[in-house]
């Protein structure tokens, strides 16, 4: 499967905005043969939370009309949004889409990073899902620096992490180079992550959005000052070909 990961700059809470970005990314990614495209952090509104809390507009659920877009681009898609939830605050959530527009699955960002922890209420559960033969993993930004959360996913029979991040210039562009390929390595996973480039919230995203095969090599990188896709063909892991390089042939 060639899986593509999409890098853009989010304009401030304009759904509407980013959503066009998104669907002419889409078709670009198609161009190139995806398959499945994987999308940054808040794609939909930004890192935006002040403007996230009130009103609640920005808010979606898997049925929103306002992604309508998406769900028809006739290409399978990894999206991360706020969510409305049945509490008080809203989700970090990724949805997934597949080509024919029906949601496959939804995952909650599990581990909130420092200030998201006064915007935002936690997931509880691991995301998983199968598409073209493959079983993938999701996680949220700092999701990822939780090897009990990867391990999971390992674990579970999956081929391919799927990441969607905001890393900023500086010390998160080191953070994303190191993190990412460690995964592929200590796990025998394909490793997909989309990042944010140019302003995003209080920081500025890095971009370096990327795809390793298991082992850690890179397969594709986008570059670090504007939007773009890059893609990947994507197999089966060690882990699940079982052919003694997998995670648990490492524990033993």
């Amino acid at each position: 499967m060639k899986i593509a990961t999409a890098q853009f700059t989010c304009v401030p809470a304009d759904m509407s905005a980013n959503v066009e970005h998104m669907t002419a990314l889409i078709a670009e990614a198609r161009t190139q043969g995806a398959e499945l495209v994987v999308f940054p952090e808040l794609a939909l509104t930004g890192y935006e939370l002040e403007a996230v809390l009130t009103p609640r507009d920005l808010w979606v659920r898997a049925d929103d009309v306002r992604l309508d877009a998406i769900r028809a681009s006739g290409v399978a898609g990894v999206v991360n949004c706020v969510a409305a939830t049945d509490e008080d605050r809203p989700a970090i959530e990724t949805l997934v889409f597949g080509a024919d527009g029906e949601l496959i699955t939804t995952y909650r960002k599990q581990h909130l990073f420092e200030h998201e922890r006064d915007v935002f209420t936690a997931g509880r559960h691991d995301g998983r899902f199968e598409l073209g033969g493959l079983r993938f993993a999701l996680a949220t930004c700092f999701d990822n620096h939780f090897t009990e959360l990867v391990a999971r996913g390992a674990d579970d029979g999956c081929d391919v992490h799927l990441a969607s991040s905001l890393y900023g210039t500086g010390g998160g562009a080191q953070e994303l180079a190191t993190v990412y390929p460690g995964i592929a390595e200590d796990f025998g996973l394909h490793v997909v992550v989309a990042n944010h480039v140019g302003p995003a919230g209080a920081w500025t995203g890095c971009g370096r959005s990327a795809l390793w095969a298991p082992g850690g090599t890179l397969l594709a990188e986008a570059g670090t000052d504007r939007p773009m896709v890059v893609t990947a063909e994507v197999g089966r892991s060690a882990a699940r070909v079982g052919d003694g390089t997998g995670p648990e042939a490492r524990r033993r």
